[in-house]
């Protein structure tokens, strides 16, 4: 049967960067750096993981691409939610000490004049809400309070 990660690979090069968000290259090259780095650690010691490392790849770019909760993806892949901050992190950090999947810094994107910058404003806003009073206040009563006769 095959993984997830076989199956998008069948898929057509558009819609493999729509699923995954990289391209089918690129995918090939973080499985090469998560291979390598596996290789150099692991060297025939310890436990094999439950997860081959192109599904932990595949896990590793959906939750970026999708967003899903920890304990979503625990339940899809079969392995305990820690096990998935485990992966995440563990695949984040070796791709980010390789050095080839880094973003470009905040400098060169500002020297940069063939990219548009668009400002958002998301400061907050005040809600309009009802006046506490006691017609919409929910009465409690009290002990050790005399009521008025």
């Amino acid at each position: 049967m095959e993984n997830k990660y076989e199956r998008a690979l069948k898929l057509k090069n558009n819609e493999f960067k729509m699923l995954m968000g990289v391209t089918k290259q690129t995918a090939a090259d973080m499985l090469e750096e998560l291979e390598k780095a596996y290789n150099e650690k692991h060297k025939k010691r310890g436990r094999k993981p439950k997860l081959t490392l192109d599904l932990q790849l595949t896990l590793a770019l959906e939750y970026w691409r999708q967003y899903p909760t920890m304990f979503e993806l625990s339940f899809e892949y079969g392995i305990a939610k820690s096990s998935v901050h485990f992966t995440i992190v563990w695949v984040e950090n070796t791709l980010i000490k390789s050095g080839k999947f880094s973003l470009p810094s905040k400098k060169a994107l500002l020297e940069d004049n063939d990219i548009e910058i668009v400002l958002v404003d998301v400061t907050e806003s005040t809600i309009d809400r009802p006046k506490k009073n006691k017609k919409n206040g929910i009465p409690v009563k009290r002990k050790n309070i005399p009521s008025k006769p």
